[in-house]
């Protein structure tokens, strides 16, 4: 693992109110020779944005917008869209992202997912498509699709505590099927909850996923899980130890000490580029050989 040297790659910009406090989780897409990232934002109202950024060697930014180009519209994400992830199917790009609002018994976070055509989203045409709600008035998040169907059917992996769950559909509104694919491990780096991270990895030996994992004492780290190609409900490898985990200052402290999450990753050649939110604060990446992932035999 290699973390860039010039880490944090995004920071809050003060003179932009809805960025100005923190920015932090991004999901990343690689399309058009560029690695286009979609960031988490927090302003002085407290309420998550997303922001674009987009870079042409994965690590250096070469434009960054200046206005959030998602943002909430609706009762259900009023407090905020959070957390998206990207995954292309057919020319489309699936958003999924946590909407939360403030309900009389607290927080309710939820599973939104929307889409965007790919190219909108490379001419920076925002035409967003209608916002779904896969379980609606259910906590739940870290959701992602994955990359192509899989006998016939769409595949989410998606969180409802303190597991990584899978669950499938025919047309990406109504959702069936939900199993646990993975749980927490007892006095491990994993052991309080899981979920997921970026978009999965399809290589010849199996779904690559990576997945987050969070210890008993609240500390966030990065594992790697490899899921059968044809039943992703089958697990054919997981890290015993995590591939990342909060080391350095801008990952130890912030707005949510120790704690390293991801919402993005590409694959780039022989490297897998992995976006993650240091201490809810600033955006980092960091990057691996993909045999350094792979499970040796």
């Amino acid at each position: 693992m290699k973390r860039f040297r010039g880490n944090p790659i995004l920071k809050p910009n003060p003179k932009h109110a809805w960025e100005s406090k923190l920015v932090f989780n991004a999901a990343a897409i690689a399309l058009d020779n560029n690695i286009h990232i979609l960031y988490r934002a927090m302003g002085n109202d407290g309420i998550s944005r997303l922001g674009y950024a987009r870079s042409s060697d994965g690590f250096q930014i070469d434009e960054r917008l200046t206005n959030p180009v998602f943002e909430p519209n609706q009762e259900i994400e009023k407090n905020g869209c959070e957390d998206p992830r990207l995954t292309l199917i057919d020319n489309e790009l699936l958003m999924t992202y946590t909407a939360l609002t403030e309900r009389d018994h607290g927080q309710l976070y939820q599973i939104a997912l929307t889409s965007i055509k790919a190219s909108d989203f490379l001419t920076k045409n925002w035409n967003w498509k209608e916002r779904v709600l896969p379980f609606r008035g259910i906590r739940n998040k870290d959701a992602v699709i994955f990359p192509r169907k899989i006998n016939n059917k769409y595949v989410m992996l998606h969180r409802f505590d303190p597991d990584l769950c899978i669950t499938y559909s025919d047309e990406l509104r109504r959702w069936y099927d939900i199993r646990s694919v993975i749980g927490p491990r007892h006095n491990s780096w994993d052991a309080w909850k899981i979920g997921a991270a970026g978009t999965p990895i399809e290589l010849n030996e199996g779904w690559l996923c990576i997945y987050h994992g969070v210890s008993y004492e609240k500390e966030y780290s990065l594992g790697v899980v490899m899921l059968d190609k044809d039943n992703p409900e089958k697990i054919l490898s997981r890290s015993e130890k995590p591939i990342l985990k909060p080391t350095k200052d801008y990952e130890l402290y912030g707005k949510v000490p120790n704690v390293v999450f991801s919402c993005g990753n590409v694959q780039v050649d022989d490297k897998v580029l992995i976006y993650y939110g240091g201490a809810d604060s600033v955006l980092c990446v960091a990057s691996y050989e993909l045999n350094e992932l792979i499970p040796k035999k």
